[in-house]
């Protein structure tokens, strides 16, 4: 699929793609132009806003990655978890699923993204498990995260977008884990 002519876009719209370091699926995204404003708001409120620590909250985008094998989800998701102080092991465990070696925190925050994935759904004793670890607001804001990265993944598969002629994206503004920067 071609990349719409962005020149073609109203201004701001424009202004919403350069903003955004240009990434393929925000220029992608555009041949949505109605839709794309609010998906990309709701995208900075997940990323800016979300009550989750933000370690836990990559962990949980990353394993949809790869449970829907997106690969630009995976391959930009992987180092933001690194920057927000994700380790290797709680990296590699998304790709697998596994909690096995991960905190009690990380294990259940992957577990429960696979149920959400498989299920759609937690039920209570599964909530319970997680809230000996999160908030009501962070076990709210993990489903929306999981929601929200199933519609990214399938957009990202659908549209076949790729990191191919991408600029190194602008990472510097994701606030460092525990800065709570944007909370």
């Amino acid at each position: 699929m071609e990349y719409p002519d962005l020149s073609a876009l109203p201004a701001e719209l424009q202004d919403e793609v350069t903003a955004r370091g240009s990434l393929n699926v925000f220029r992608m995204m555009m041949h949505s132009p109605t839709l794309a404003p609010g998906v990309l708001a709701l995208g900075d409120a997940v990323l800016r806003r979300n009550s989750l620590p933000d370690p836990l909250r990559e962990l949980a985008i990353v394993r949809v990655g790869h449970v829907y094998r997106a690969t630009y989800e995976i391959h930009h998701h992987e180092n933001i978890a690194r920057l927000v102080g994700l380790g290797e092991e709680a990296i590699a465990a998304a790709a697998t699923g596994s909690p096995e070696g991960l905190s009690a925190a990380e294990g259940a925050v992957l577990t429960a993204t696979d149920r959400l994935l498989a299920r759609h759904s937690l039920d209570d004793t599964e909530r319970k498990e997680l809230q000996a670890f999160l908030t009501v607001n962070q076990l709210a804001d993990l489903v929306i995260t999981v929601g929200f990265y199933q519609l990214i993944c399938d957009f990202l598969n659908t549209f076949e977008v790729t990191t191919a002629g991408e600029a190194p994206p602008p990472y510097g503004d994701v606030p460092p884990a525990g800065s709570g920067e944007d909370r």
